[in-house]
């Protein structure tokens, strides 16, 4: 994997923030021909960074890694204790009813044929979105910023879709016949590990430009 190290968005002794290229899984897994950690030597660092969190292999964007014992410590609570807000940015089919709201069906993991998806129901584990219209597209297209309270699988793509927006190119959640790339990137990410929030904001893909119009980027 090339221009691992140009795509280091903050660094300093204790982490680092990666802008994580979509296409590619973070850690090795069942059905995974290469992944994200296994690239980590290619930074250069000593000792190697260890990943403080995940994103869905088709997702892009702000991906944080910890340098040391005591930081990964630190962003385990972070990320626990809710001292980290993330903002995405999604490109969907179809349009919401209104310009902003929040999202908060329980979601579950659907067993069966249809494993590996989550669904909306009753009496699932709390799941909470908070989304904003950001503009109206070309060709029946919405581009929100989606804001997550939680961080249950899935969840920003689960919550779109039954929003009655899919993301686009989610080939679990999106109509028949829609694959990647999927139009979902981790926008900016902060954290309050120390005195003083750490802010950290990723630009977007380049299929991004090439793909879509958009206003005021």
């Amino acid at each position: 994997m090339s221009g691992l190290q140009d795509s280091i968005l903050y660094i300093d002794d204790d982490l680092l923030v990666l802008n994580k290229p979509g296409g590619i899984a973070v850690h090795r897994g069942k059905g995974t021909t290469d992944d994200l950690e296994s690239h980590f030597p290619e930074l250069g660092l000593e000792p190697l960074p260890r990943l403080a969190h995940r994103l869905d292999m088709d997702t892009s964007g702000c991906l944080v890694l910890g340098r040391s014992d005591e930081a990964m410590t630190l962003l385990g609570r972070a990320f626990a204790r809710s001292k980290v807000a993330k903002t995405y940015w999604a490109i969907v089919h179809g349009a919401p009813l209104g310009t902003e709201g929040v999202l908060s069906q329980p979601l579950r993991k659907l067993a069966g044929p249809e494993g590996g998806r989550m669904r909306a129901v009753a009496d699932g584990p709390a799941a909470i979105t908070h989304w904003r219209l950001l503009q109206s597209l070309e060709g029946g297209l919405s581009w929100l910023e989606l804001k997550p309270e939680t961080g249950r699988t899935h969840q920003l793509r689960a919550h779109c879709a039954h929003l009655g927006c899919p993301i686009l190119g989610d080939r679990l959640y999106g109509p028949p016949g829609d694959r990647p790339p999927l139009f979902l990137h981790a926008r900016h990410i902060e954290l309050w590990i120390r005195k003083e929030p750490l802010d950290v904001e990723a630009p977007l893909p380049g299929y991004w430009y090439s793909s879509l119009r958009l206003i005021g980027l």
